[in-house]
């Protein structure tokens, strides 16, 4: 019964729709309605005289108007390329275990089977409609078509090239099977590596249930009409064009908008009646498995989100991308049932059959997977080369957490030179000299009388201790000047803008670069430092005393980096993701940024964070590691270092050096011994 009810329901809003189109076409043809009236109301007599002839030659030319522009805005909702999901595809071939089953749980429930399936890298799955002629040849089920760029292609750049593919233009045979395609299976891919083959069978039969509406010609009809309405817009509203075609664009787009306003309301509703009509059909099939495998999407969409932020991030923006995430999920996840007891039970799940076995290569469609995260969540190359690499999970400490380190230890001495900050070495002892953690500390502590009177915790009403679990930016005293922000908010622009405007940043020399940093702390240097501390300005800041200085430089270098590295480094500010013919432009990727805003104070304790690791490992016989769940960590006579970051940052907000000197001095470290950077 509630099968028919959510069907009915979905049905009675696609009529809806298919009226406001059918409204949409009568307004069109109505005043070639009326000229046609008048003109043959004059043919044969009836309607002659002055008023009649100058009636019809004005609605004529009213009549000829309107369809012109109808023909026009028809064509521009017909030609216009609806959005598709980036997707890897998944031929029968390359998993035939797999298509067996959607085929036998669409048997059950009685509905079409999905025409293809396909894989992204995230936590959800659905049905996608690729019947559209823009979009190419319907997909096949026989494993020659899309599939075939897992298999047989030239590497990753086949397979990707493969997934955004699309054909010069239908045939005859691709026209008789286009309406009757079935839409496309998309599934998570990290559904494959986490979930047991039953539980996926579980969470899959409400999403491949949707296909028994799907087919009903009014739904599919009001989901076309909609799709390329939302096309429409998008296609006028794309940049680059001449004025005259603007200006015709602008026209189709206010009709576009406005039949989208109309009809938004209905299609929505059509959307949760088609939702209602298969969760209810679903019912049939392994409901009470499907109960346990819903904990089993939300702890994947938790591990997966972890990992790409704690862990692929990184390597992303050292050029280099893991070719196996999807088996990192597990990894990641195993480990959280290992240290929280919430989790308990989960990893004896793990002696069952994984549903990634249901494909043939299951490595390769993890690096092609893998490549697509990173080219939609970085925005790095659809290709991998000498700077874009990938790089396996046994490797990930020292082709990442390394280079990491070293490289944000360089970054840090490198502004302290540009700053003017000098290092007094032991001259007794000429293993001194070069780039030290002690100089760090030096420039960063302040005298202890100074923080009671004026940056420490006492002198107002922070926390004396703060928890280094808090969120940044809290329980952190101190602030920083309106003009130390303002020449900061100057530095950033002008770094952005000189990486944007020539190649000569790219090939700057370190020199060169340290010249640039000298442009925004000469600003900084002449800056009022004895202004207002204000909340919101101590998130934006470095703390207190002369880490306030230090992380604003550092915060202008890296933005100014970033802006030199391309639109693969960070997203530009409002940038918006466009449809899915847009991914092979570079400027409109990522589509999903990961890169969380960070502020002065938390760039500056990363950056010192590093250059102490990179001491422990040159003086203390540590080694980079990698946590799946908290990603590049340091590993001390073989364990995780998980005191350090609050010692850290209790020297950049408050600028007591003692936590982290105690730290140093247990650890073995030698702040005073030089560390390699490079």
């Amino acid at each position: 019964m509630g099968v028919e009810a959510g069907a009915h329901a979905a049905r009675s809003r696609a009529l809806a729709v298919l009226r406001i189109r059918s409204r949409a076409v009568a307004v069109a043809l109505l005043p070639a309605a009326v000229a046609v009236v008048l003109l043959v109301g004059g043919a044969d007599g009836r309607l002659s005289g002055g008023g009649w002839s100058a009636a019809r030659g004005a609605v004529t030319t009213v009549a000829v108007v309107a369809l012109l522009c109808g023909a026009g805005i028809a064509l521009v909702v017909a030609r216009a390329r609806p959005a598709v999901s980036p997707t890897v595809p998944v031929g029968e071939k390359a998993a035939p275990d797999l298509y067996r089953m959607v085929r036998d749980l669409a048997d059950r429930l009685d509905v079409p089977v999905p025409s293809a399936i396909a894989l992204t890298p995230d936590c959800d799955s659905w049905l996608e409609d690729r019947t559209h002629r823009a979009h190419g040849r319907p997909p096949r089920t026989e494993g020659d078509g899309p599939g075939e760029a897992i298999r047989g292609a030239r590497g990753i750049r086949g397979r990707l090239r493969a997934a955004f593919r699309t054909s010069g233009g239908p045939g005859t045979e691709d026209g008789s099977r286009r309406a009757d395609a079935a839409p496309v299976l998309v599934i998570g891919s990290p559904f494959l590596w986490w979930m047991r083959v039953g539980e996926l069978r579980a969470v899959l039969a409400p999403v491949v249930a949707g296909t028994g509406p799907s087919a009903h010609p009014d739904i599919a009809a009001a989901r076309r009409f909609v799709r390329g309405l939302d096309a429409a817009v998008a296609a006028t509203s794309a940049p680059g064009r001449g004025p005259l075609v603007r200006a015709a664009g602008a026209g189709a787009g206010w009709v576009a908008r406005l039949l989208l306003r109309s009809c938004r309301g209905h299609a929505a509703e059509m959307e949760r009646g088609v939702a209602a009509a298969a969760a209810e059909r679903a019912q049939t099939v392994d409901y009470g498995v499907r109960i346990v495998a819903q904990e089993q999407v939300g702890l994947a969409y938790a591990g997966w989100d972890r990992l790409l932020t704690r862990v692929a991030l990184p390597a992303w923006r050292m050029g280099r991308w893991p070719s196996r995430l999807d088996a990192g999920v597990v990894a990641a996840l195993t480990e959280l049932s290992r240290r929280d007891r919430l989790a308990e039970g989960f990893t004896s799940r793990l002696g069952e059959r994984p549903a990634c076995d249901l494909l043939e290569e299951p490595g390769t469609v993890d690096e092609a997977a893998s490549l697509l995260a990173a080219r939609l969540f970085h925005g790095g190359p659809a290709e991998p080369g000498p700077d874009w690499a990938p790089v396996a999970w046994h490797e990930y400490p020292e082709e990442v957490v390394d280079r990491k380190w070293r490289a944000d230890a360089a970054r840090l001495h490198r502004v302290l030179d540009a700053l003017g900050v000098h290092h007094r070495p032991d001259t007794s002892r000429p293993d001194t000299q070069g780039p030290t953690l002690a100089r760090v500390l030096d420039h960063l502590t302040v005298p202890e009388a100074e923080r009671a009177g004026h940056g420490s915790p006492a002198a107002g009403t922070e926390d004396p201790d703060p928890d280094p679990g808090d969120p940044p930016g809290e329980g952190a005293p101190g602030g920083v000047p309106d003009s130390a922000l303002a020449a900061t908010e100057a530095t950033e622009v002008s770094g952005a803008a000189d990486a944007a405007d020539g190649a000569d940043g790219a090939d700057a020399t370190d020199a060169g670069d340290a010249g640039d940093v000298v442009d925004g702390i000469e600003v900084l240097q002449g800056a009022d430092v004895g202004g207002n501390e204000d909340e919101d300005e101590d998130e934006a800041g470095g703390g207190s005393g002369p880490a306030a200085a230090l992380a604003a430089v550092l915060t202008a270098e890296v933005a100014r980096e970033e802006a030199a590295a391309g639109p693969g480094a960070a997203p530009a500010a409002g940038q918006q993701a466009g449809p899915d013919r847009d991914l092979l432009e570079d400027g409109m990727l990522p589509l999903f940024p990961l890169q969380p805003p960070r502020t002065g104070r938390e760039l500056l304790a990363d950056h010192v964070t590093a250059l102490v690791c990179c001491a422990a490992m040159d003086t203390a016989g540590a080694v980079p590691g990698l946590d799946w769940l908290d990603g590049p960590t340091l590993l001390l006579r073989g364990k995780r270092a998980a005191d350090l970051p609050p010692r850290v940052r209790t020297l950049v907000d408050t600028g007591d050096p003692g936590p982290l000197r105690d730290w140093l001095g247990r650890s073995g470290v030698r702040a005073e011994k030089p560390v390699r950077l490079v």
